[in-house]
């Protein structure tokens, strides 16, 4: 074989090569994206189900609250905010409206000590169980959507990953964030323990 031949061989292997490895960057990066859009598809169902769910709970609510109205609206503003940014899926504007949720409930529940008739309602008592189950859930799901949003924007930033993400456009996602005093879920259990 001439000079020549060997060199355009491997020139060709080298191309070849790295046209190889860029596929798999690039495959790795759409597994990255997808996986971040299947966690808040996991976080959205939740959500969902919870704000169908708050209307029920503020309902039997009231039938024992009428002097409490100020917290059950409180509650169904943050309810409406909650489903706005999920909508949108803003979200910085989620982790703030879940943050006014979460208080609204926290405030819904304490002023129900006051109603022993409301606490021993058995459809309260389901409501209270499945928000208080919904909550975990949520807080579960969140933690993998940062994860999964963390993994995907550290990898469009690595070398050699970030010229494949510049090249198709990939872009960073945002995480899902409370400040500090939303991060506490609401124990509504303790609140009802005898």
């Amino acid at each position: 074989m001439s000079t020549g031949t060997i060199f355009f061989t491997l020139l060709g292997v080298a191309v070849l090569v790295l046209a190889v490895y860029g596929i798999v960057i690039y495959n790795r990066l759409v597994e990255l994206k997808h996986n971040v859009s299947k966690s808040w598809s996991n976080i959205d169902v939740l959500l969902k189900q919870r704000h169908d769910e708050i209307p029920k709970l503020v309902e039997v609510c009231k039938q024992y609250m009428g002097y409490e109205k100020d917290t059950l609206t409180k509650v169904m503003e943050a309810r409406n905010r909650v489903a706005n940014a999920r909508e949108q899926q803003n979200m910085p504007a989620l982790g703030q409206a879940e943050t006014q949720l979460r208080l609204g409930l926290g405030s819904l529940f304490a002023v129900a000590e006051a109603y022993p008739e409301l606490k021993a309602n058995q459809t309260f008592q389901h409501l209270q169980n499945r928000i208080t189950d919904l909550e975990s859930s949520i807080a579960d799901r969140r933690e993998y959507y940062n994860e999964s949003v963390n993994l995907n924007n550290v990898r469009i930033e690595q070398f050699p990953d970030i010229i494949v993400a510049r090249q198709f456009n990939f872009k960073p996602f945002e995480l899902l964030e409370f400040r500090d005093e939303e991060k506490t879920d609401v124990d509504v259990k303790s609140l009802f323990a005898s």
